[in-house]
């Protein structure tokens, strides 16, 4: 940070000593089965919410209960935990927990991050929760998935339907030696399989590791190298933009080598397993390693026997993206996690009135291998018995509004998707999206939109929830709510949200921390920055869905999130944000996505909101490079709208005038240096646009890892791009 910033008093530190159970009871009985019929778990009473929000708890001097959102002043620690105790409490336990949370502080001598416990003593099983409860509450006849393949299969599975798939599965891992705590990788495109086997590695105790089925031989040899798993789950192909696209050849490349994989399960999607001619193309096949799910899964028993596991027992590792080092894999627990993915799903996405909850469609349209999917598609909704729809393929396929035929079949109500998405479907519809008069599709069921990735531009911000949501329109309102949501796959679930209750959203603003968590601003001393300049974000209370260590590194868990605060106990989240005049915060991306000009200290989110405001561009992605007169520069990669710059017209006059509108927008000062002209940006699989790998474009250097990326191919197209230029 500037060292003008004025001298202010530290943030309290968190405390590391083990906390006490709280004063609530903490000791929820078993539930008795069979149960009678019952509705899914509700919300938390108002008060026990309020005492651990931030935002708004009881007792908080007046001056600090509006301007103060977000500072990281702490509610009371009893009250915190109470109030994750009462989320807890949603859940179905064997064994009441004795220690509602533990925490011991970060080791700079040791060099080892904090030892986080939550509900300590008590047991639960995550799959039960997600599935078989509900059955038991008389619920098995709704549906728990409307599965849509991109080919246009549909297959509609209910919660009744779900249990027996899960317990098939369940007994195939355990006749092929799986037991607790051996990893399997799942390397599947989003199928009603992918959830099944995930669940089924839940109810086990077994670890699983989602992989996206997109991703590179190489990327997926690491991943099964580095978790030591025994399995690996994965289809003959899949189907991507009309195509079926040869999946098995990667699998068996990646477990070539030296690992610990005993067995390759493979789904046939694409039908290898019985080929309609014999020409027909086969898939490599290894006897005696390699099994056909429906042989293996298909013939077992409809009912399985699950075993209650410990809290803080493994659930899954989840490898985060990057363009240098290798991925770290994320190890997230099953009692704190899944307490927490319930119940921010519930509040986040239920409808606020509990009666029409039944009317709930959910569609996060992430891959299922992205902690988003984790947390918002797979635990979090089906924890709560909600209805939602899983579709395989690219928004785009055979049409640019797939996402809307979709909508419109299934009558979702809450779309949970990635700012990339909506600026793509801006440049699909820049008239806007076709009402059922004009031959387009039917969106009134849409109730709510939410965003996650990174932040989003108002200008798409204002289109999704006015264009998506338009119908609310009608009702003399802007639109329907917007949940921007800013949340890591560290954190394990939303940290900061607009409420959907709200009565006033800003656009691309992440707004304040969620009841049971904290934020703050700080700079590097750890001092609250003045309102309207950039800090790090930190986490000074994190919620049990926290990830606990990294797989075989617990030095690097350390290093990564807790070294720079460790003597307050802060977890660094890594992006830069600020603070506004109401205290809300605004995100401005990566800390190595800061943009330092002559001192001036600029968001690359803000110059790309900026150069996307512009009625010529569909996306930007801005980037820093060095400087000889200012130390770095910015340059900027836009895709821009077809009539914008006609095919072999010069791009001189275009990139002129979006140089002079960011200097209009923000300032002389943030105008590129350079704008390129591309037919896309590289994006990773949750969204976000990979500006590291920009730069080194831009400058001829070696690449990056480019295995995480959704569009690999425009990689090359910028190089040649780049090579045109020089």
């Amino acid at each position: 940070m500037s060292p003008e910033h004025a001298p202010e008093a530290a943030l309290p530190a968190a405390p590391e000593a083990a906390f006490a159970p709280s004063s609530a009871p903490s000791t929820p009985e078993p539930s008795p089965a069979p149960r009678a019929p019952e509705p899914a778990p509700g919300p938390l009473p108002a008060a026990v919410v309020h005492a651990a929000d931030p935002d708004v708890h009881p007792g908080r001097p007046a001056h600090l209960l509006h301007g103060g959102r977000g500072d990281g002043q702490p509610v009371e620690e009893a009250d915190r935990i109470a109030f994750w105790e009462a989320a807890a409490r949603r859940l179905d336990w064997r064994t009441p927990w004795h220690t509602a949370h533990s925490r011991t502080a970060p080791d700079p001598q040791t060099r080892r991050g904090p030892d986080i416990r939550w509900f300590e003593g008590g047991e639960l099983n995550v799959a039960e929760n997600c599935v078989d409860r509900h059955v038991a509450a008389g619920r098995g006849d709704k549906v728990a998935l409307h599965f849509e393949g991109e080919p246009g299969d549909r297959l509609t599975v209910t919660y009744a339907d779900l249990q027996r798939r899960v317990a098939q599965a369940a007994n195939a891992l355990e006749e092929l030696g799986i037991t607790q705590g051996d990893r399997v990788v799942v390397y599947l495109p989003v199928l009603v399989e992918t959830i099944v086997i995930t669940l089924a590695c839940a109810r086990i105790g077994a670890v699983h590791s989602l992989v996206f089925g997109g991703f590179s031989a190489e990327a997926l040899k690491f991943r099964v190298e580095d978790t030591g798993a025994k399995l690996l789950v994965t289809t003959d192909g899949q189907f991507r933009r009309g195509k079926a696209v040869p999946v098995k050849a990667n699998a068996d490349e990646a477990v070539s080598g030296q690992n610990g994989i005993e067995h390759v399960l493979v789904i046939d999607r694409t039908g290898h397993s019985a080929p309609t001619t014999p020409e027909a193309e086969q898939i490599p096949w290894t006897p005696g390693r390699d099994l056909w799910w429906h042989e293996l899964v298909d013939r077992q028993p409809q009912t399985h026997t699950a075993r209650a596991f410990p809290a803080e027992t493994p659930l899954f590792i989840m490898y985060t993206s990057g363009t240098t080092g290798k991925p770290k894999g994320l190890v997230h627990t099953s009692g704190g996690y899944l307490t927490q993915a319930s119940w921010s799903y519930d509040l986040l996405f239920s409808h606020p009135d509990p009666a029409q909850r039944e009317q709930d469609v959910h569609w996060c349209t992430a891959d299922l291998a992205w902690v988003t999917a984790h947390t918002y598609e797979i635990y979090g909704p089906l924890s709560n018995g909600v209805t939602q729809v899983i579709y395989e393929g690219v928004p785009n396929a055979p049409h640019p509004g797939r996402h809307f035929e979709v909508i419109e079949r299934y009558g979702v109500t809450t779309y949970y998707t990635a700012p990339t998405l909506i600026r793509s479907l801006m440049g699909w519809f820049p008239e806007g999206i076709p009402t059922p008069e004009q031959g387009g599709w039917d969106l009134s069921s849409i109730r709510l939109i939410g965003t996650v990735g990174e932040a989003v531009n108002p200008e798409a911000w204002t289109w999704a929830r006015t264009q998506i949501g338009r119908d609310a329109l009608a009702c003399g309102g802007a639109g329907v709510p917007m949940v921007d949501t800013w949340w890591q796959s560290e954190t394990g679930a939303t940290v900061l949200s607009p409420r959907p209750t709200d009565t006033r959203f800003k656009p691309g603003c992440g707004s304040r921390p969620l009841p049971g968590v904290e934020t703050a601003v700080v700079d590097d001393d750890g001092r609250p920055v003045p309102q309207g300049q950039q800090g790090y974000i930190v986490v000074t209370r994190t919620g049990p869905a926290i990830a606990r260590t990294v797989w075989g590194d617990p030095e690097r868990y350390y290093t990564s999130y807790w070294e720079k605060y460790a003597d307050r106990g802060w977890f660094l989240a890594g992006d830069g944000a600020k603070t506004d005049e109401d205290g809300d915060i605004w995100i401005l991306g990566r800390i190595d996505d800061v943009i330092n000009i002559s001192g001036h200290r600029l968001s690359t989110i803000e110059i790309e909101s900026a150069l996307v405001a512009h009625p010529a561009v569909v996306e930007a992605g801005v980037c820093p490079v060095p400087d000889a007169k200012t130390g770095h520069a910015a340059v900027a990669f836009v895709v821009v709208r077809e009539d914008a710059l006609p095919q072999g017209a010069d791009h001189t006059e275009l990139t002129e005038a979006l140089r002079g509108h960011v200097g209009r927008v923000i300032g002389p000062v943030a105008k590129p240096r350079d704008v390129v002209v591309v037919p896309d940006v590289p994006k990773t699989r949750s969204g976000k646009i990979m500006r590291r790998l920009l730069t080194q474009l831009y400058e001829g250097s070696t690449l990056g890892d480019t295995t995480s990326l959704q569009n690999e191919p425009c990689v090359a197209q910028i190089a040649e791009v780049m090579t045109g230029r020089r």
